[in-house]
């Protein structure tokens, strides 16, 4: 459908107005797109509780009912792991900048010509443990200032309380809002809109559901891993290599790199970095054969630079509801851009030959 020079003006200009109120609406969003990213994850499986004969309600219950039992468990399981490994982090902290500023000192003065008093670390230790001890002055400072600041204390409370509401209501009218959209748009183009949704929802179907399970299997296969090879802060390390696995590689780099400086200080021994070296390998392989194919398929196709602008770009612009937005929108945005790429190789532009044939001298 071609539009006209006054239709596609207001086009442009719908457009830019919904920009606009987004970035001003910004700081109150977060919860209406927590919520809308969880009604979206949970619609296939209150689909499929329909058409094994719950009604849609029910249906909803259920999965609603999954999903808060499964959040609960975890927050109650890792949160105290996390913070233990916390504190015995901050703990053993000092003794590990002591032991580098006595061992890894010289040797970078041997070798890079770094002064000893370049180096030390003795000041930093230092600060750590005192800092560390005030550490619950500290919490009780913040946890003051957060009491006695009441808009931004019930601000964050009410979005937190939203999170559910909006993910119930969402989930329950799911398929009631789709086909409203569907009814608004226009005959001429709603075929092509249609095919255009359905493959932006199969690439956000496989980030947002095989991606998180491969990020939460590759955090466990590194967490236990460097667990049975007897490295501290296991959780820590896998959880985090496993968060940020979402860029390919990614994972695998920095957590080699943080297990293999945890080994250093831990055992100072270089050979103990073998077994924290095959545990990467062996996540890294099951991501690359068995994980990624199974869960995710090829279906993403976002460049990893592409991943980590996206993500940088939407923290930037909007805080951490870009963060929220950042893969999804772009995975829809590769989407339309290469429908219009198919669009231009097939058009005239494209395949239309040059009035005249350049004569090649002989």
């Amino acid at each position: 459908m071609l539009l006209s020079d006054s239709q596609k003006w207001l086009v442009l200009a719908a457009i830019i107005l919904f920009g606009w109120l987004f970035y001003l609406l910004s700081p109150i969003l977060m919860p209406f797109f927590v919520g809308a990213l969880l009604a979206y994850l949970g619609d296939p499986s209150a689909d499929l509780l329909e058409r094994w004969g719950a009604s849609r309600v029910m249906a909803v219950v259920m999965v609603f009912l999954m999903m808060t039992v499964t959040f609960v468990v975890l927050v109650l399981v890792l949160l105290p792991v996390v913070q233990g490994q916390v504190g015995l982090l901050m703990d053993a902290l000092p003794g590990y900048l002591e032991w580098g500023n006595a061992t890894m000192a010289p040797w970078f003065e041997e070798n890079f010509g770094y002064s000893a008093e370049q180096f030390d670390l003795s000041a930093l230790s230092g600060w750590l443990t005192e800092n560390w001890s005030q550490a619950g002055g500290v919490a009780a400072g913040i946890a003051a200032t957060l009491s006695r600041s009441g808009g931004f204390l019930l601000t964050w409370v009410a979005n937190l309380l939203l999170i559910p509401v909006v993910t119930f209501y969402l989930l329950r009218d799911w398929d009631h809002l789709v086909a409203y959209i569907d009814h608004l748009l226009p005959r001429s183009i709603r075929l092509e809109v249609a095919h255009v949704t359905a493959e932006a929802d199969s690439m956000l179907g496989a980030f947002l559901r095989g991606q998180i399970m491969v990020m939460l299997c590759l955090g466990t296969i590194y967490s236990v891993g460097l667990w049975l090879v007897g490295v501290k802060f296991a959780l820590l390390i896998g959880m985090l290599a496993g968060l940020v696995s979402f860029v390919p590689y990614l994972g695998f780099v920095v957590g080699l790199l943080v297990a293999g400086i945890a080994v250093l200080l831990q055992t100072h021994d270089v050979m103990q970095l073998l077994p924290v070296l095959g545990v990467f390998a062996v996540g890294q392989a099951a991501e690359g054969m068995l994980l990624t194919p199974l869960l995710v398929g090829d279906r993403i196709g976002l460049h990893p630079v592409v991943v980590i602008f996206s993500v940088l770009a939407g923290g930037q612009l909007f805080g951490f509801v870009g963060i929220l937005l950042a893969l999804p929108v772009a995975a829809v945005i590769a989407v339309v851009v290469r429908d219009l790429h198919r669009r231009y190789m097939d058009s005239q532009i494209y395949q239309q030959e040059a009035p005249g044939k350049i004569q090649t001298p002989q």
